[in-house]
């Protein structure tokens, strides 16, 4: 699946009401395919090609590891223990993405 869609259905499964009062960037490098960022404030969720100059959290991962975890079939705490997704910046926003998501 192109990552493109994959981000697509990541942002088809926002969940708008924990979104609430949250202002945050995602910015997702895929070693593999184009970049990314999620741009979640107070309930909206815009997904936007290439870099954002400050993100809140980069994960850094390829894109079989982001299908994986979009469709539920990879546990994103498993991806990071086994050196498949990387993160930077803060770490405890990584965590928050299945609040943000409904990841099936």
């Amino acid at each position: 699946m192109p990552v493109a869609k994959i981000f697509e259905t990541l942002k088809d499964n926002f969940n708008a009401d924990a979104a609430a009062g949250v202002d945050l960037v995602y910015q997702f490098e895929i070693e593999d395919a184009d970049s990314y960022h999620l741009v979640i404030n107070d309930g909206t969720c815009e997904l936007i090609p290439g870099e954002h100059n400050d993100p809140s959290v980069t994960l850094i991962m390829n894109s079989e590891t982001l299908q994986g975890i979009v469709s539920g079939e990879t546990d994103g705490m498993q991806a990071f223990m086994a050196g498949q997704l990387r993160a930077e910046g803060d770490m405890m926003l990584a965590t928050k993405l299945g609040e943000l998501f409904d990841i099936s």
